[in-house]
């Protein structure tokens, strides 16, 4: 069972992101907070939920959050930054986006910079703990999976329809045989270093 706060503060927001091990497209982040009543049969950690039950509950929790946003940090950008620089900045854009200012800041993961001066937490596996952390990942990873279905149509080869941009091998062998695009992202390793082997 997810909690519903960790600070004590009724406007607690919880951020994270979604495509930091992608081999192309944008870091997307989401913010929420919640309401103190609020509840939901099967929120959790978006891995943990099929993308029909993401997409079911995506409209639930921007109907009932007291607030929420969506930010996208682009492939060309993450490359300048980095990954994980670009993950923070992404919940710092999302949390700077949120209607309401939050009073106290919980986040996915390890690693986060001050925002502002609202004290905040980093959760490990937040989002299978905290339902505003969950909703956020269920928001950027909706978010970030329509942008990644759009620009499928434009480069089919790639199928990023189903693999969202992640290094399967299948996304691998077509950035093999078509070369990378302006949406993949130079500074990851598009395609593994092949090793011969002496015999």
């Amino acid at each position: 069972m997810l909690q519903l706060n960790y600070s004590g503060f009724s406007l607690e927001a919880g951020t994270d992101e979604a495509g930091r091990g992608c081999l192309s497209g944008p870091v997307v982040a989401a913010a929420v907070i919640l309401p103190e009543d609020f509840t939901h049969p099967f929120l959790n950690d978006s891995k943990q939920l099929s993308e029909k039950k993401r997409e079911e509950v995506k409209p639930f929790i921007e109907a009932h959050a007291l607030a929420y946003s969506v930010s996208f940090v682009w492939q060309q950008e993450v490359d300048e930054i980095n990954v994980l620089q670009a993950s923070i900045t992404g919940m710092h854009r999302a949390i700077a986006a949120l209607k309401i200012t939050p009073e106290f800041i919980i986040v996915d993961g390890n690693k986060f910079r001050d925002y502002k001066e609202i004290p905040h937490e980093t959760i490990v596996k937040g989002d299978a703990k905290y339902l505003s952390i969950a909703a956020a990942s269920v928001l950027a990873k909706t978010y970030r999976d329509m942008y990644m279905a759009k620009i499928h149509k434009e480069f089919p080869m790639y199928n990023w329809a189903k693999n969202k941009g992640y290094p399967t091998k299948e996304h691998r062998n077509a950035i093999r045989v078509f070369g990378a695009t302006d949406y993949h992202r130079k500074t990851f390793r598009l395609l593994p270093e092949q090793i011969k082997l002496k015999i």
